[in-house]
């Protein structure tokens, strides 16, 4: 089966505020998610890549088009890339939504929750799996390909690939711009690389 490159998109003012933006229109990337997604682009240029895959919003497809351009290659909209449906708590500050009780449910046991008028995280990982199982049957054993979709939806399926449970998948970490390998092979599926963050540094003592 193919390796996958799953790359959250890069950074915009609703990551930088701290706010969930969950499927509001018009969140585009900031100027620093604009530098992250050329970042990506660079590093992956010369990768044999067969198809670029991304979640319809703006964000996304905005970090998707760089590392299209670089491989000379289009991006497929893929609509089941999407954000998590976080419903009533689209837009919402974290900071505020911290103080809410549900708040623990979504951080200690995620299995059980459904947003208040929105998806559950069963139903987003079931979506993103049944995806990635389309998509893989579109390529090759050997080929590798992009998918360009965001930090929730990406931990789920990388949870759901390794066999993690459902509760557990927070445990895992997924930054702005940074890129996911994922090998699903007929044996079983393995995780080459997770959360490479081009732009991690460590300041000087």
């Amino acid at each position: 089966m193919p390796l996958i490159l799953l790359v959250r998109h890069g950074e915009n003012n609703f990551v930088k505020k701290k706010k969930l933006a969950g499927r509001l229109p018009e969140v585009h990337l900031n100027r620093k998610g604009r530098s992250q997604a050329q970042a990506v682009a660079k590093k992956l240029k010369d990768a044999p890549i067969k198809a670029v895959y991304s979640s319809p919003l703006e964000r996304a497809m905005e970090t998707a088009q760089p590392i299209a351009q670089a491989l000379g290659l289009e991006v497929t909209v893929r609509p089941a890339l999407m954000e998590v449906d976080v419903g009533e708590w689209q837009g919402e500050s974290l900071g505020k939504l911290r103080r809410q009780k549900l708040w623990k449910v979504v951080q200690g046991a995620p299995a059980l929750l459904r947003f208040p008028g929105g998806e559950s995280f069963a139903d987003v990982q079931h979506r993103m799996a049944s995806e990635v199982e389309a998509l893989c049957k579109l390529h090759d054993p050997k080929e590798m390909f992009v998918c360009v979709s965001h930090a929730d939806p990406i931990k789920l399926v990388v949870a759901y690939y390794l066999g993690l449970p459902l509760d557990h998948f927070q445990r895992l970490a997924i930054n702005p711009a940074s890129i996911t390998a994922l090998f699903i092979g007929e044996m079983g599926s393995h995780l080459l690389t997770l959360n490479y963050d081009l732009s991690l540094t460590f300041p000087k003592p």
